[in-house]
């Protein structure tokens, strides 16, 4: 009985010691990728680049493309009505005559 208790208690420092051994390494590691202090990054390849350029192209072409043929998005499709042309009815706003507030 004695052992099997020094056993369970073997396997439990163990396993605290490997989470905090795990932790540790977690945070030294928390750089996503290569440490560099005092130098420079380093560079991206080719097809990094290239990559990075196709798809900012595709974007822009994408913006410009939409701007050009269907600018009622931006602008909006309908002409701008002259709010001051309302009636206190199409406005919601109820007669004078009604409410608590009667002349």
């Amino acid at each position: 009985m004695l052992t099997r208790t020094l056993v369970s208690k073997a396997i439990l420092i163990r396993t605290l010691k490997n989470v905090a051994d795990n932790l540790k390494q977690a945070k030294r590691n928390a750089g996503h990728g290569v440490w560099s202090y005092r130098i420079p990054p380093p560079m991206p390849s080719k097809k990094t680049i290239y990559l990075a350029e196709g798809i900012g192209a595709m974007a822009w072409w994408w913006i410009f493309y939409h701007l050009f043929t269907e600018f009622d998005h931006v602008i909006g499709e309908w002409p701008y009505v002259d709010p001051s042309t309302w009636t206190d009815e199409q406005l919601g706003i109820p007669p004078d005559s009604a409410g608590a507030l009667k002349k």
